[in-house]
């Protein structure tokens, strides 16, 4: 079986050293550190012009949780047709009802929209109440993939969920695993029978180079905090693309 190796990246910098690594595609996203949400125009199509594996653009207007308003979900259309205009080889997104259902109507908007592209439903799918009756109507939908941890913290925590769900599945749709994979875990995912596709983010910390700091916050964090941030590292990519083809 060939393995697909997808790398979570928030900057250029990261795509470039997941590729380097032997990622197979890229998820291209902002702010990992509050879950990913939409990349701007400039990144989609600076790692469009950096890159020669796919880069899957993630729709997602802020963090928290899955329940759009209707003029969040009119930004979330639009932008799914600016990823396209950029060269977006996939987008990645995905909505839910209160109740804890996937929103039927508006997935099915957003899948047509991204059309001819794929559409991978992204890990809200791990917030669903009933997710086997969720695989049924992505399925129905025309979605590609699944993102999932298995409802769990981590993969290795919903390997049992995750090896349900792609029995479930039937190969009708692909169910990608993700959730702190590493190259010393990510081996143990495989006596999973039908199990192809593996999500990782893979980061290391950067500090910045600046002598001088100041004393005044940007944001929310501590003003050491502002001064370091996460990055992809070749170096884990390469590990996990390592473990996937010796086996």
């Amino acid at each position: 079986m060939a393995y697909t190796l997808e790398i979570c990246c928030d900057s250029v910098v990261s795509a470039i050293a997941a590729a380097q690594g032997g990622a197979d595609r890229i998820e291209l996203c902002e702010n990992l550190a509050q879950g990913g949400v939409t990349p701007s125009a400039a990144k989609i199509k600076v790692a469009k012009a950096q890159l020669d594996i796919p880069v899957f653009v993630l729709i997602r207007p802020r963090k928290a949780d899955f329940l759009y308003s209707g003029l969040e979900f009119e930004v979330m259309l639009e932008d799914i047709r600016q990823a396209k205009a950029l060269g977006a080889d996939g987008i990645v997104s995905g909505a839910l009802n209160d109740d804890g259902a996937i929103d039927e109507g508006r997935t099915r908007r957003m899948v047509e929209t991204a059309a001819p592209l794929p559409f991978t439903f992204h890990r809200a799918f791990d917030m669903c109440r009933d997710p086997l009756a969720a695989i049924e109507l992505l399925v129905g939908l025309g979605v590609k993939r699944i993102l999932t941890s298995g409802q769990q913290p981590t993969a290795w925590e919903g390997r049992a969920n995750i090896e349900r769900f792609v029995k479930h599945a039937r190969g009708r749709i692909s169910i990608m695993a993700c959730g702190e994979l590493l190259p010393d875990n990510i081996g143990a995912l495989l006596s999973i029978k039908g199990l192809a596709e593996f999500h990782s983010a893979a980061r290391k910390e950067v500090k910045s180079r600046m002598a001088y700091t100041g004393g005044v916050n940007m944001g929310d964090e501590a003003v050491q905090d502002e001064f370091r941030w996460q990055e992809v590292d070749e170096g884990l990519v390469r590990g996990m693309r390592e473990a996937l083809s010796s086996l």
